[in-house]
């Protein structure tokens, strides 16, 4: 597992380089208090590391508080790499099996999930530097190369 402190840094980051709201003279105390989708990606970071060290029942119920606060899901066993991005997370959900690379953002009711029942690697591998468009619906186990735009719906 890669440093969580520097994940939540870069995600943290990634607020300011994509947001153009978040540059007010208070930005960092907006985005701390009031970002929704970083809220989910804090909940996320923490229950990763739990799920990570097979450590169960808590990585679920942190990821079920997290959606209720913030309506994101974010599934713990995801993969996602540093400088992750949600604008307007409401209706985001992110299923187990995802993994997500450097420097992603993803918008409101986008759905990163599965096809149906089968078991193992079931769910969307996104690369680095890429944007999913609102309303997205990307499914199965499908790979999505590096710098890449996903319209929305």
């Amino acid at each position: 597992m890669k440093n969580p402190f520097y994940a939540v840094y870069r995600d943290l980051k990634a607020c300011f380089e994509r947001d153009p709201a978040a540059r007010t003279p208070l930005g960092i105390l907006e985005v701390l208090l009031l970002y929704s989708g970083f809220h989910a990606v804090l909940f996320y970071r923490f229950a990763h590391i739990l799920y990570w060290l097979h450590i169960p029942f808590f990585p679920r119920l942190i990821s079920q508080l997290a959606r209720f606060f913030t309506g994101v899901e974010i599934h713990p066993g995801a993969k996602i790499g540093p400088g992750f991005f949600i604008d307007h997370g409401m209706g985001v959900v992110i299923g187990e099996t995802t993994e997500i690379g450097e420097n992603v953002t993803i918008y409101q009711g986008v759905t990163l999930g599965g096809t149906g029942k089968e078991r193992g690697k079931r769910h969307p591998t996104l690369g680095n530097n890429v944007v999913v468009g609102v309303g997205a619906k990307v499914l199965g186990n499908i790979q999505i190369g590096n710098h890449v735009k996903i319209g929305g719906g």
